[in-house]
């Protein structure tokens, strides 16, 4: 079947079968640990290379920006997944709101960052085990063997590794909160603005990069935050997505925000069980924002935002040449594009 630009095929109901996932697996309190879980390597690691953009002030408020952001973006995506439950997350949210190759880049833009997330993080799991100086000079074994441990987690079942998740989140946020109490004994405000003013624009001890500097962080103030909208994905496995997943969202607390608004304009009976706060004026503060991270990575390092950028090119390239000619007709995306498409032609008529 051939609609517009795009031709659908038609699978079995083994297809879908071995796609399906299993419901009722989460209620919003898993969904919540399953957010903080998602967030919680980020204050581990790598907001700190921050400091070296921005400065301690330069990072605070980048940080403060950030967080508007999420909050901004949880709210959004609380009504998006409540409204569409389906576990392809941004990409369904996408393909409903702009179509076919608003669904394909929101959800390539997806797949590249929980891609290039779990790169950073096993490094730094690698620098902590060399740290520890037990005999191990090099990490990567262990963070091989640890991705092993949990792909098979997550093989045996959503309920299962959401279980585990919550208690080694759990465990993680007791090391942090017994890590910040150790370290009050050792505090030094004077250390906080002990780096010297450059010659930038806004320079001072307090922004000791100047006001360029502030921008520079907002790509190390997002680690505090990293992959929270992810939560969506686990939306055909809640209880009751129209309760869960917005608690699940807002307890535990970047296209998709662009998919609130046109879902906003172009859907406004559409039956939403939780509703943004702020309507689209929320999503909008969290789109500029997102957009300003977006280019902010390019002040820091040029060269891999590139190479980002390449590998979005080349799969944008793949959809277009062989991907969009292949959609799976019954998928529920599909299928409510084509329940839609049939409406107008009824109505045309």
């Amino acid at each position: 079947m051939r609609v517009g630009a795009s031709s659908y095929e038609h699978v079995g109901s083994e297809y879908m079968e071995h796609r399906q996932l299993k419901q009722g697996a989460a209620g919003w309190i898993l969904l919540a640990g399953l957010g903080v879980a998602y967030v919680i390597s980020g204050d581990f690691a790598g907001w700190n290379f921050g400091l070296a953009e921005g400065g301690w002030g330069g990072l605070l408020i980048a940080t403060i920006l950030m967080g508007t952001m999420y909050t901004c973006m949880v709210f959004a995506l609380a009504e998006l997944s409540s409204t569409i439950s389906t576990a392809g997350g941004g990409y369904g949210f996408g393909r409903r709101a702009l179509g076919p190759w608003g669904g394909f880049l929101t959800g390539t833009a997806i797949l590249i960052e929980y891609a290039i997330a779990p790169a950073a993080i096993v490094v730094f799991i690698g620098g902590y085990v060399e740290a520890l100086d037990i005999g191990i000079s090099t990490g990567w074994p262990v963070y091989l063997a640890f991705y092993a441990v949990f792909v098979g987690i997550q093989l045996i079942g959503v309920g299962e590794a959401l279980k585990v998740t919550f208690v080694i989140t759990a465990i993680a946020v007791l090391t942090l909160i017994v890590f910040v109490v150790a370290m009050i004994p050792e505090f030094d405000s004077s250390k906080l603005t002990d780096i010297t003013p450059t010659d930038a624009s806004g320079a001072s001890d307090f922004l000791p990069f100047g006001y360029e500097g502030i921008w520079a962080a907002f790509p190390f103030a997002i680690w505090f935050f990293l992959a929270i909208e992810g939560v969506p994905l686990a939306a055909e496995e809640t209880r009751d997505p129209k309760r869960d997943m917005p608690r699940g969202l807002i307890a535990g607390m970047m296209l998709m925000m662009l998919s609130h608004i046109v879902l906003r304009s172009r859907e406004p009976m559409l039956e939403r069980p939780y509703r943004t706060p702020g309507g689209v004026a929320t999503s909008g503060v969290a789109l500029v924002l997102a957009v300003l991270a977006v280019v902010a990575t390019f002040l820091v390092d040029e060269k891999a935002a590139l190479i980002t950028l390449g590998v979005y090119a080349a799969a944008a390239a793949y959809f277009f040449l062989y991907s969009r000619h292949h959609l799976v007709a019954s998928a529920p995306e599909e299928e409510f594009e084509a329940i839609e498409s049939a409406e107008r032609e009824l109505a045309g008529a």
